[in-house]
């Protein structure tokens, strides 16, 4: 890299765990490309961080927003080095009931799924280009298997249960880049940075925080900054320590089903 400060794309950068990662990393003498559904919250993150930081605002929950970021990302940094796929959907208010994305789909689905695969398929040249470079899936030991053909979860829906199928479709995604990469130069790893952090996402769901922001933290910066990870590829972490996602995300029927549901949810042709 020389004396050019490394770039990293946070979404999810305005709250939680990918606040806190933008101003450590910003702190640390990173470019930080920081996005967020706000204006005013993007904005005013940017005042926080150095004056090489830029702002991205972008609703994931819109493909189209996503093809924007994408392109934005490419036409004014002229590489980036990590992505973090922070940006999520949580359970949602207990009984809350099934939500839909501005594009009809369900939500979770696409925000905490559709939106990181379709990212980070637009921004693989520009991170194959500045190699080594690490893309970091940010996921859950929450997962729930599902059928692929269901992913729009019409029936028996609930929000848990939504964000677990969003959390095990995004940990095989990831295994499936890391086997499409291969020796690119550019690593893929998923991560359950730490059980329900004391963040929004979690007391909006009812549920009582058990870690820390910055247990999260710690064990996401490790796979941003480690230089003993470099060269790991299709990896799921538990924080610190290598673990493994369900059984599921590593099967290949499974995988094939879910890429083909994908690119059609995407208007994308396989081929």
């Amino acid at each position: 890299m020389g004396d050019v400060a490394p770039a990293v794309l946070i979404t999810g950068a305005t709250s939680g765990l990918g606040r806190y990662l933008a101003k450590e990393l910003d702190r640390s003498g990173w470019q930080v490309l920081a996005h967020g559904r706000d204006p005013a919250r993007v904005a005013a993150l940017g005042t926080e961080l150095g004056p090489e930081a830029r702002g991205y605002v972008a609703d994931l929950a819109w493909l189209g927003d996503v093809r924007d970021l994408a392109a934005s990302v490419r036409a004014q940094v002229p590489r980036l080095d990590v992505l973090v796929n922070n940006a999520a959907v949580g359970f949602g208010a207990p009984g809350e009931g099934r939500q839909v994305s501005a594009d009809g789909h369900e939500l979770r689905f696409a925000v905490n799924y559709l939106a990181p695969v379709l990212l980070t398929r637009l921004l693989v040249p520009l991170m194959a280009a500045s190699a080594p470079s690490r893309i970091v899936n940010v996921g859950s030991l929450g997962q729930v298997a599902f059928d692929p053909a269901d992913a729009e979860f019409e029936d028996g829906y609930n929000g848990v249960d939504a964000y677990r199928r969003s959390k095990l479709a995004l940990a095989a995604f990831t295994f499936d880049l890391a086997d499409t990469l291969g020796p690119a130069g550019v690593t893929v790893n998923c991560l359950h940075p730490a059980t329900f952090m004391d963040t929004a996402m979690v007391t909006i769901g009812g549920v009582t925080p058990v870690s820390t922001v910055e247990e999260g933290a710690e064990a996401t910066m490790r796979l941003i900054t480690d230089p003993a990870l470099a060269g790991v590829t299709g990896q799921f972490f538990d924080g610190l320590k290598a673990s493994r996602a369900r059984p599921e995300a590593y099967d290949p029927r499974f995988r094939a089903r879910l890429a083909e549901v994908t690119d059609r949810m995407l208007g994308e042709d396989p081929a």
